[in-house]
């Protein structure tokens, strides 16, 4: 399997060869500025203690306070780690947020766990990294596997190690606990706001047609979101598999159907209805294709058969890039996950500004600022990849660059 930091890594010299930097602002970025592994004891219920690994990398906080989730899965490791790290610090500089860049995660599976240990194992990991984290210094959210009720007790038990009350320092939080409106859903409304301020650059209209891998946060809520505005989903997969018809899927039903069998397995929506596998989704054709599951799902082997007219990366680092070359000169448009899945980040600083000031703003505000700052980047970007003549890859990395480095001198 690849190594997904040295991934970052080539991502970094790939924009580097269409635009110079600094050499040493270069290579202090290629390090993390902090790494950090613990062991964390959770009492099981069965009455033993087990240990389970924890991370968390903190790679850059030139432009502000750390700012990355937490996954919780069994094939989280170091490496992983840092990779999500540094595209969180190029992904909140492109998206011009006042945060830098970081890691964290948990090497389990969660699905193994009861309530009381899930919540055992979240409240360790808290104590275990209280004192590197913190609002003015590192701000986690939820990532794969992690969710609102997770950050609930992990607020919570910051708040008992520290005192500190303004819940500032997890984002994701439910509203009950200082979460903000709108955060549920960010990712994939960030993705709809990119792609609808991209799309006409490659002459494809609302009414599109668009296949979803990956059925977590992320991917249920772009699915109904592109539904709602008018895009036929013709896929959607989870980890096991997926379901496609060409006269299109109510993601509604879909996940519904998965809620009460614990798979798509014999999901039917129509007479074309019929089973695929997550490799075959990437290569159906439609106009979009949405990568919102893990790592390396299109890569050298794969791309030349990808038959969409743009991938917008919902997921962090789906693509290699190695395939990123072969999507290029095969004229696909490879919308990059530091712009196109900005949006989960961009609400999550929105949250931690209201915890600091006290505020609770309205879901119709949170929803204009989003699609405000995603729009307006998203813009920038494609009119550096005009300038520079290079894949939006590229140009989001140039700009992510320019402002890291005005930040670090």
């Amino acid at each position: 399997m690849q190594n997904p930091f040295e991934n970052a890594l080539a991502q970094i010299d790939r924009a580097v060869a269409v635009q110079s930097f600094d050499g040493d602002f270069l290579a202090r970025l290629r390090e993390p500025e902090r790494e950090v592994r613990v062991a964390i004891p959770v009492k099981m219920d069965d009455g033993r203690t087990r240990m389970f690994e924890g991370y968390r990398v903190q790679h850059n906080s030139a432009r502000g306070p750390y700012k990355g989730g937490i996954r919780f899965h069994p094939q989280t490791e170091m490496n992983e780690v840092k990779a999500l790290a540094l595209w969180m610090t190029m992904k909140t500089a492109v998206a011009n947020l006042p945060m830098g860049g970081g890691k964290g995660g948990v090497t389990v599976d969660p699905k193994k766990l009861s309530a009381a240990e899930l919540e055992n194992l979240s409240r360790g990991w808290v104590r275990m990294l209280a004192p590197i984290i913190g609002p003015r210094r590192d701000v986690p959210a939820p990532d794969v596997n992690t969710t609102p009720q997770i950050m609930a007790w992990m607020v919570d038990e910051y708040e008992k190690l520290t005192g500190d009350t303004t819940c500032a320092t997890f984002t994701g939080k439910p509203l009950t606990h200082g979460g903000s409106e709108g955060r549920g859903e960010a990712t994939g409304r960030g993705g709809w706001f990119v792609f609808d301020a991209l799309r006409e650059t490659v002459g494809i209209m609302r009414e599109c047609t668009v296949a979803v891998q990956g059925m977590g946060n992320v991917g249920g809520n772009a699915a109904r979101i592109f539904r709602e505005n008018g895009a036929k989903i013709i896929a959607m997969s989870d980890s096991k598999g997926g379901v496609y018809d060409e006269n299109g899927l109510d993601p509604a039903a879909v996940e519904a159907y998965k809620k009460e069998h614990g798979s798509l397995a014999g999901f039917s929506a129509s007479f074309a209805t019929r089973a695929v596998t997550n490799a075959e989704l990437l290569e159906l054709e439609c106009d979009v294709l949405v990568p919102a599951a893990l790592e390396h799902q299109i890569v050298a082997e794969n791309a030349p058969r990808i038959k969409a007219r743009m991938i917008l990366e919902l997921a962090n680092g789906p693509t290699t890039p190695e395939a990123d070359d072969i999507l290029l000169s095969n004229r696909i448009l490879v919308v990059p996950d530091i712009l196109a899945n900005a949006g989960g980040v961009a609400v999550s600083t929105f949250e931690w500004e209201q915890n600091l000031i006290g505020e609770h703003w309205s879901e119709q505000d949170v929803v204009e600022k989003l699609r405000i700052q995603l729009s307006r980047e998203a813009a920038n970007v494609h009119a550096r990849a005009a300038a520079l003549n290079t894949d939006l890859r590229r140009a989001a990395f140039v700009i992510a660059l320019e402002r890291l480095q005005e930040a670090m001198g």
